[in-house]
């Protein structure tokens, strides 16, 4: 009563608020869902389930958006790579409330990680290594290790570190896959003029791998040329000097494609890693973790990879020119299978 008295002596009109009509799932079929959303109706209801507990509103405002609108938008974002600001405009949603929404999901998605994108245990290593000899006759591959590069708008702070060998901007993404395209581990903190290589080294994974490598019945993953030919880490011959090394080059191009097209699947599934993305690098990293675990649940609940053409490429930084310790096992696999 005191707020419209005084809007009235000052000569003004208090408006009225005005919420705009926002959209549904019911007014669209599941094929149109899964292009938009890249989920069908049914597992954005496990979305929903998932996240419901770290998403919900403390309190039981009419306006307030619920879980499922939260889940959207973010979705929407992540498949488009739309700006905020049209965004919020085919939503009906205000620009701030789109980026708070962006960032609660993100977080929450993140968070996941570490029950969605892990290693691989002891009683998976068996049919992991069956699926991947089944490509090209490879032995003992659990998995397989590349690196690539999603592009950033150049920061204000270190902005050359961030520029690659192509040069753009970009973070430089390491990640390794199973034989179904699922990550198994994601590094995304290394600006894009950073080599695969030295990822691999300073990153938690290759010391686990070595502490627990003991032979090659242990498992083995397969890298290319980038990275340092490792008992636990097969890369092809660079110089191919008979047909059984040609052979082991072909059966490993064959297999290690996995993480490739892994790589094409996800891009494809979620634009906003396809195009620049016009935020600070640590909220890049941010995306990029979140769309690893959305990339993940989708293998999981078998939602099938969207229907463009994928480009497979090789992603080399250039040789690797260290110790190659690895070339004994290298040898020993190309004797005794190729």
């Amino acid at each position: 009563m005191a707020a419209s008295l005084m809007f009235c002596q000052l000569g003004r009109r208090r408006n009225d608020r005005v919420f705009r009509e926002r959209f549904s799932l019911h007014t669209m079929d599941d094929e149109e869902i899964r292009k938009r959303y890249r989920f069908r109706k049914e597992n954005i209801g496990r979305l929903v389930t998932l996240l419901e507990p770290s998403l919900r509103h403390s309190t039981n405002r009419s306006h307030s958006l619920s879980t499922e609108l939260q889940i959207l938008i973010a979705l929407r974002f992540y498949a488009s790579g739309s700006f905020l600001q049209v965004l919020g405009d085919t939503t009906g949603v205000d620009k701030s409330t789109v980026s708070r929404i962006v960032l609660k999901v993100l977080q929450s998605l993140v968070s996941l990680a570490p029950r969605f994108i892990k290693w691989p245990a002891d009683e998976e290593l068996t049919s992991i290594k069956s699926e991947f000899f089944k490509l090209a006759g490879f032995p003992g591959v659990i998995g397989c290790i590349d690196g690539t590069h999603v592009r950033i708008q150049g920061p204000s702070e270190n902005e050359p570190a961030f520029v690659n060998r192509k040069g753009y901007h970009s973070i430089n993404v390491q990640a390794i896959c199973d034989n179904a395209g699922k990550f198994t581990n994601i590094v995304a903190r290394w600006p894009g003029s950073t080599h695969d290589s030295h990822i691999f080294n300073m990153s938690g994974i290759k010391q686990d791998i070595e502490r627990n490598f003991r032979s090659i019945n242990d498992g083995i993953i397969l890298g290319d040329i980038g990275y340092a030919c490792k008992p636990y880490l097969m890369t092809p011959y660079l110089r191919p000097s008979s047909q059984a090394e040609e052979r082991f080059n072909t059966a490993h191009s064959k297999t290690r494609v996995a993480i490739e097209r892994t790589f094409g699947w996800w891009k494809r599934r979620f634009h906003v890693l396809h195009s620049e993305i016009r935020m600070k690098p640590e909220r890049v990293c941010t995306i990029i973790g979140a769309c690893a675990v959305l990339h993940n649940l989708a293998i999981m609940y078998n939602e099938p990879p969207m229907d463009e053409d994928i480009t497979v490429n090789g992603n080399i930084q250039g040789n690797y020119n260290g110790p190659e310790d690895g070339k004994n096992i290298r040898n020993y696999i190309t004797q005794h299978y190729f």
